[in-house]
């Protein structure tokens, strides 16, 4: 465990790099930071700053200003190396600013999971860690290479508007996209990082929020990212969200079903990345064909589609026609160990859990959420107060569904999509590097429809050099499977140094 005592008290109406506080608004809220300092195992001195920093918006009525109102709290930890020469010259050190998806998470995943310097000893698929589980050191952090600040949205973490302010007026794609970009645009000021190569690394909707994110940045407020970290990557809702009419996420989640049945036993003798590329053959080609031709097929394709799709996924002939060749995750994770009365986890198709109804035709209850979400909510909510200082009485809003419905209206009649921003964004920054997680096991965000997603984009052949792509053999929070998150963490390593730019 890392060594800490806490920080010189800071001088009254100063952040812990020695700004001025904005001016108090009307509701009277100011941030409310724990400065502790610390030392890695490996000799690194760092200092955390962990709390609640005010969100205001320039506001006006009936054509006159109304100065900086307060509008919400939002709750990061920063985690910065010490430098002998502090405020002398440009920090050179990486900033890399994360948070995760849901929306409706906070950034405890890739926080206590990931990136930071503790751990949560959580255990993996079939070694789980009993309540009331623990902390362990992560040697690996990625703040040996990078200081690290971690975001929580409104209503997520300790996040929350200000009295008096709507409830769910950050529930939306713009609004969350602005708030987040202004976030790190003021961290990024008052600590002095705009020299500092910057980084946004994001998981699930939150690999979606880093690109729309750093196309704010760009276009608000000229500020330039170095790289975009996406883990489990979902840029366009279309090819993930099952819908009346559309065909393609079918075909997209076939190779993930195929490489949930070979983790289970279902292809015996057979290495997964054979079985992963023979769906993948067959979704790209046949089975495209055969969802496009609906009625037109006629009995012998049809026939040979059963098949061929009870070949790949191992699921019951009789299933696949019930279905008409299509079928969703949830009643994937009914159908798959049906026999053995197990449902299948969707954010990672390893876990497993007694079916609550062996003969239900849907499973929404998601095993591998289940076992992971305890250990999350011990680490963190004794972490913040006992390691980095911080008390607080509300809840720490782990993944709450409080922010929905969350509105994007922004697309109204057309896909959720960012990919045409991050398009935008590689031609204007010919620097601008990507770096791409996948699971294999990973039912929420398939490896197959980002690859599509990819496919799909104009992007120079330079452009397309600037991405790097990782695969495991891990779910959705990849880095719960140990021999991943070591791979994951070595590779953003070399992603945030300096020679990888």
């Amino acid at each position: 465990m890392s060594s800490q005592q806490p920080a010189s008290p800071q001088p009254a109406g100063t952040d812990p790099a020695g700004a001025a506080k904005d001016p108090v608004g009307p509701a009277q809220v100011s941030d409310d930071l724990a400065v502790r300092r610390h030392v890695l195992p490996s000799g690194l001195a760092y200092t955390t700053t962990t709390g609640r920093i005010v969100f205001r918006r320039e506001g006006t009525t009936d054509g006159k200003a109304d100065g900086f109102q307060p509008k919400a709290e939002i709750f990061l930890a920063a985690y910065t190396a010490d430098r002998d020469d502090a405020g002398s010259s440009p920090n050179p050190r990486p900033v890399v600013f994360a948070f995760n998806g849901g929306p409706g998470s906070s950034s405890v995943w890739l926080h206590l999971g990931l990136l930071g310097p503790r751990l949560v000893d959580s255990g993996d698929a079939g070694n789980l860690t009993a309540a009331p589980y623990g902390l362990v050191d992560n040697p690996q952090t990625l703040l040996e290479h990078a200081d690290l600040v971690m975001i929580d949205p409104v209503n997520t973490g300790f996040s929350r508007v200000v009295d008096g302010n709507a409830a769910d007026e950050f529930h939306a794609f713009e609004q969350d996209r602005d708030l987040v970009a202004e976030v790190i645009r003021l961290w990024t000021t008052r600590n002095n990082r705009w020299l500092s190569p910057k980084y946004l690394v994001g998981e699930s909707y939150g690999t979606l929020r880093a690109v729309a994110v750093a196309g704010r940045l760009f276009d608000a407020y000229g500020l330039s990212v170095n790289g975009l970290g996406l883990i489990s990557t979902v840029l366009n809702l279309g090819t993930v969200m099952f819908a009346p009419g559309v065909d393609t996420p079918y075909a997209l989640h076939l190779p993930t079903y195929a490489a949930i049945a070979h983790f289970h036993g279902r292809h015996p003798d057979r290495e997964l990345a054979d079985v992963v590329r023979e769906a993948e053959d067959y979704a790209a080609r046949d089975y495209g064909y055969a969802l496009s031709q609906g009625s037109r097929l006629t009995t012998e394709e049809y026939d040979a589609a059963v098949q061929r799709l009870a070949e790949l996924t191992t699921l019951d002939p009789g299933f696949i026609r019930r279905t008409n060749l299509r079928w969703d995750y949830a009643q994937f994770s009914a159908e798959l160990l049906r026999g053995q009365e197990l449902a299948v986890g969707r954010i990672d198709g390893r876990f497993t859990a007694p079916a609550q109804d062996p003969q239900a035709s849907v499973n929404w209850d998601d095993p591998s959420l289940a076992a992971i979400n305890g250990p999350y909510a011990a680490a963190i909510n004794h972490y913040v107060r006992a390691e980095l200082g911080y008390e607080n009485d509300l809840p720490y809003e782990v993944l709450t569904g409080r922010v929905q419905p969350w509105s994007y209206k922004e697309f109204e009649g057309v896909p959720i999509d960012v990919t045409q921003t991050l398009e935008r964004l590689m031609a204007h920054n010919p620097s601008l590097r990507v770096h791409v997680d996948y699971g294999y096991y990973d039912g929420a965000t398939p490896h197959f429809a980002a690859e599509y997603v990819w496919a799909h984009m104009r992007l120079t052949d330079a452009a397309r050099s600037r991405f790097t792509h990782h695969y495991y053999e891990a779910g959705h929070m990849m880095y719960l499977q140990p021999e991943a998150r070591l791979g994951q963490l070595a590779a953003l390593a070399e992603f945030v140094s300096p020679a990888a730019g």
